[in-house]
């Protein structure tokens, strides 16, 4: 842990180079700041530079830090050193979800105040849901190979059908849209009943029945999402939507 004096220092080897400047780099320097340490940044400046440094100091990697001549490493080993956990590279989270349906939501507030003139009526709803739908649509949009091929994992209609994991992010944004717009709800509503019904039965399975770990496709195929409860809840919210608009008409 780091002593607790008047005046910290700390010694900060890093690259800036004309063609590149180190991103771990510039967060060390900022994470020294942050805990009250005033640090001498040295630049390492061409690539003979840093692999010369590296050699001195039998790394195999920059930046490096060092206190009191003690070196404390790169940018991880320096949120250890302060105990701050970096955060894991292949740990499942949920913050992806959340953001995204917090977005959606703000989205849907302020979407109904420019339509009615409040924050909240009977509409804010759908339009959480259509907007969430779009949201979701787009992260799987980013990259449909790595979506289908995650998807493959559980989805129990593209693993009878392959294509099918490259057509479901065109549908579910394109209802979304629609849905939003509130125009051809005999299009929107069935097709995303159908692959709504499809998915919540698919993680139902996946996670409830065979008690599979896997992780979800929902934001695209570069997830850390678990598959599970949130999962579920996001194809039901989907039927709910769908049986709502196609009871509207």
């Amino acid at each position: 842990m780091p002593k607790d004096t008047e005046t910290r220092t700390a010694t900060l080897y890093r690259m800036v180079m004309s063609d590149h400047l180190c991103p771990y780099g510039l967060k060390s320097k900022d994470l020294l700041e942050r805990q009250g340490y005033q640090v001498d940044d040295r630049h390492l400046t061409s690539r003979d530079e840093v692999d010369a440094f590296k050699a001195e100091q039998g790394v195999a990697t920059t930046p490096q830090t060092f206190m009191d001549g003690t070196r404390i490493g790169g940018f991880d080993d320096l949120n250890r050193y302060f105990g701050k956990a970096a955060k894991s590279k292949d740990g499942l989270t949920y913050q992806p979800v959340i953001a995204l349906f917090g977005i959606a939501a703000l989205m849907a507030i302020a979407v109904t105040w420019v339509s009615l003139g409040t924050v909240f009526a009977g509409r804010t709803i759908e339009w959480f849901i259509s907007i969430s739908m779009v949201l979701l649509g787009l992260q799987k949009l980013q990259d449909v190979e790595r979506f289908a091929t995650m998807f493959l994992n559980y989805d129990l209609l593209a693993q009878r059908w392959v294509r099918y994991g490259y057509i479901y992010p065109f549908v579910e944004t394109g209802a979304g849209l629609l849905m939003m717009a509130g125009v051809l709800t005999w299009i929107s509503a069935p097709a995303a009943l159908i692959v709504a019904s499809i998915g919540a039965t698919s993680v139902f399975k996946a996670v409830y029945i065979d008690k599979r770990e896997l992780k979800c496709a929902c934001v695209g195929g570069d997830s850390k999402v678990p598959l599970g409860f949130v999962s579920l809840t996001e194809n039901l919210m989907m039927v709910g939507m769908a049986v709502w608009m196609l009871s509207k008409l």
